[in-house]
């Protein structure tokens, strides 16, 4: 096989990201949320294989005719954002004007986000919370805390996309990598395993959501307080 079908093969998995999306819209629409977030799961899995292989295969320069950047903010927009928030709002999680403040604020903000070009820092992290609003939905599906602490957490994490806040890549940050990746590796298998049991609260794929959450959104900002703002 040549490098430029290999390279034009990863822009095909990636794109695969569309179809999984698809499928979590449908399950979210018969109110299916175990079945909706195991396909976000998939989604998210994918999203964190394409990336090293576009790199491996340099699809840039094998496989230019499409624009695997534009590609990936695409399919991250539908799996990261649209569904996951239309989840939030059909959900009883957030009753009555709490539902629309949620999703107005999360489709919003993150659209914003994902066209800014400040988005990367130095060291591949983020800078500001980057939209992974798939994450924290299903952390709330399996808690389900009080609603004005959703909508707290909404608030605060759509303004903290827009402040100089480190958050890591657990793939491409190099620093902490050898831990943020296997914690990215554990949040996914805890992420499918509270969806199998249909957030059974007695899961402890419970604990295992909240332990490696809380890792993946902190580490960043941890590493800034260590390492000082460039940390």
């Amino acid at each position: 096989m040549t490098d430029a079908n290999k390279a034009l093969g990863v822009h095909l998995f990636t794109a695969t990201g569309a179809v999984f999306a698809m499928l979590a819209m449908l399950e979210a629409v018969q109110d299916d949320w175990s079945m909706m977030f195991f396909w976000l799961v998939v989604a998210f899995a994918v999203d964190g294989v394409d990336g090293p292989l576009a790199r491996k295969y340099d699809v840039k320069r094998n496989a230019p005719i499409f624009d695997g950047v534009l590609l990936d903010l695409i399919i991250d927009y539908l799996t990261y954002v649209f569904v996951p928030a239309f989840a939030l709002f059909e959900s009883d999680l957030l009753p009555g004007w709490t539902g629309w403040v949620a999703i107005i604020v999360i489709t919003f903000a993150s659209a914003l986000y994902f066209a800014d070009s400040r988005m990367k820092t130095k060291d591949n992290s983020f800078q500001g919370f980057p939209g992974c609003w798939n994450m924290l939905v299903l952390v709330l599906f399996a808690l389900s805390p009080n609603f004005w602490i959703i909508l707290a957490l909404v608030v605060v994490l759509s303004v903290a996309m827009f402040l100089p806040i480190k958050f890591i890549h657990p793939v491409r940050t190099k620093r902490w990598r050898a831990v943020s990746l296997p914690m990215a590796l554990a949040w996914t298998f805890f992420a499918g395993w509270a969806a199998w049991v249909d957030f059974d609260p007695a899961s402890w794929a419970h604990w295992g959501l909240v332990v490696t959450s809380a890792y993946l959104i902190c580490a960043g900002a941890a590493q800034q307080l260590v390492h000082g703002k460039d940390g």
